[in-house]
């Protein structure tokens, strides 16, 4: 049987990836503005990307529904440095992304080992892929994390303890730290808010923080795990720095100045990108 080529439908879906592509580097573009100047009007963005104020409009709703800026009356300006995006909208913005991520960085978790994981949707998306996993043993302050394997597997877990945040089923605290500073784990998960091009690791609440920092402490190896809209938010409170890292998780390639930085430091770079299984 001859089997008859569909050149139109090649056609069509080489189309549709061009305008995909033309889309996000146009966003992008908008992001840099943002950053450069601060806030930028709707009608400066159209008069500058030669397009309507209607897809000016979705750009900026669209951008700011992944947290690469903030969407205000009028324009676009730089995301919150003191405020975190609510935690029920981050479990549901970049789904598939924060899956993808989750299942690479699980691929490289061997059973039979110890794991810290720490607070966020990122972290929690590579626990949902431990569950194929055999004989682990978990230490966490992320009240999300202890509970969905606890369901889900027969687990050893260990639930630091300290006070819970209520919005989100973190537990931080002093007593917190003085739990997960009791163990010394073969990997380490840790989620952040931002990436500052210097290689500095940002959060926004000082007490997540300090747990982080003490998972940093005292893990053999250490997994960052962060989707790319992470790159162009600048949070006001340091974790640390990008050599602390041993892989970085991330669904895009960084911009060039943390990709010099990860080659300058040894650290690897692990993309789980559209085709990742």
């Amino acid at each position: 049987m001859t089997r008859i080529l569909d050149r139109g439908g090649f056609e069509r879906k080489a189309s549709e990836r061009a305008d995909a592509s033309a889309v996000e580097a146009r966003r992008s573009a908008i992001v840099v503005a943002v950053r450069q100047r601060g806030f930028v009007t709707i009608e400066a963005l159209a008069s500058q990307f030669g397009v309507t104020v209607q897809t000016i409009r979705r750009d900026l709703n669209e951008l700011s529904a992944e947290g690469r800026l903030e969407r205000y009356r009028g324009g676009g300006g730089l995301p919150s440095s003191v405020e975190n995006v609510a935690y029920a909208d981050r479990r549901t913005t970049l789904l598939s992304e924060k899956t993808r991520i989750g299942r690479l960085a699980a691929s490289r978790i061997p059973s039979h080992c110890s794991v810290f994981l720490n607070i966020g949707t990122t972290p929690e998306a590579v626990a949902r892929e431990l569950v194929r996993h055999d004989d682990l043993s978990i230490i966490t302050n992320n009240l999300n994390v202890a509970v969905g394997l606890a369901e889900a597997t027969d687990f050893r877990i260990v639930v630091a303890g300290g006070t819970i945040r209520n919005r989100d089923g973190a537990v931080l605290g002093q007593l917190t730290c003085d739990t997960l500073s009791q163990f010394r784990v073969d990997v380490a998960v840790i989620g952040i808010s931002g990436i500052d091009g210097d290689g500095a690791l940002l959060d926004y609440d000082y007490e997540e923080v300090r747990a982080t920092q003490t998972i940093l402490a005292h893990a053999r190896q250490t997994f960052l795990v962060a989707d790319h809209t992470k790159f162009t938010r600048r949070p006001m409170v340091e974790v640390g720095r990008l050599e602390q890292v041993d892989t970085f998780f991330t669904d895009r390639a960084p911009p060039p100045e943390i990709a010099a930085l990860m080659e300058r430091h040894g650290v690897t770079l692990a993309v789980a990108d559209r085709d990742e299984p």
